[in-house]
Formats: structure tokens, sequence, C-alpha cells
């Protein structure tokens, strides 16, 4: 239970609830195996929301899971950078002829020692 002062925001995981017959407002404890996370532009528009999170939710998230909320908590606001997408330069690869080239070379060599150990000239 949450202080009377508190007002009911499904959005945020407040919910009406009568306990012993009084109105009260209570706040679930999350199913971790049901959390979830979206990422959501950040110039997702408002609209006739608070702002694009809550826009977002609405739009994409509430039709599909209506007891879902947003735990701001965890809200994080900001640009993931791959450094490894934009700046990583792949070496280039071998050609098979280069490859070709070296197993031939190491057969040459096994026979080589399997001659000297067999005692062949």
């Amino acid at each position: 239970m949450l202080p009377f002062a508190v007002s009911p925001d499904p959005l945020r995981g407040r919910y009406e609830a009568v306990i012993d017959g009084r109105v009260r407002v209570v706040e679930y404890e999350p199913d971790t195996e049901l959390r979830d996370t979206e990422q959501v532009p950040l110039t997702e528009a408002a609209g006739e929301y608070a702002d694009g999170i809550e826009a977002f939710f609405r739009r994409e998230v509430e039709p599909y899971a209506p007891d879902a909320w947003i735990d701001e908590t965890k809200t994080k606001i900001g640009y993931e950078i791959s450094f490894t997408r934009h700046f990583y330069k792949p070496t280039t690869m071998r050609t098979l002829a280069e490859i070709q080239a070296d197993i031939r070379a190491l057969e040459a060599e096994t026979d080589n020692l399997i001659a000297e150990i067999a005692g062949e000239d």
C-alpha cells in the first residue's frame, strides 16, 4: 500500500484496490519473467501525451499488454553508439589459392617427417 496522498496511475504501476473496505492505491510487484525493454526513438513525438516515451508506450505496448507499466527508475535517455558497427575495418581474407598452398606445404612437411621417422631416405 502507498500513502493516501498518492493517486492511481496505471502507466506507472499504481492501481486502485479495495483493502479492508477502503479504496487504497497499491503498487504491484513486477514479475521478472515478464519484464521487457523497448528502445524509443529520441525523436518520438509526444502528441497528446506528456512525452514521447508515454506516446510510444500507449501506441506500441499498451494494446498488446494492457497491464504493463513503465518503471521510471529504469528509464535511460540517450544514444547508444556501436563503435564496432561504425568503425570496425575487417582484415581481408586469404584467397583460396593461398590456403591451398599452405595445406600443400604442410602435407609435404608431414610427408618428410614420416619418411624421417620410418627411416626412409
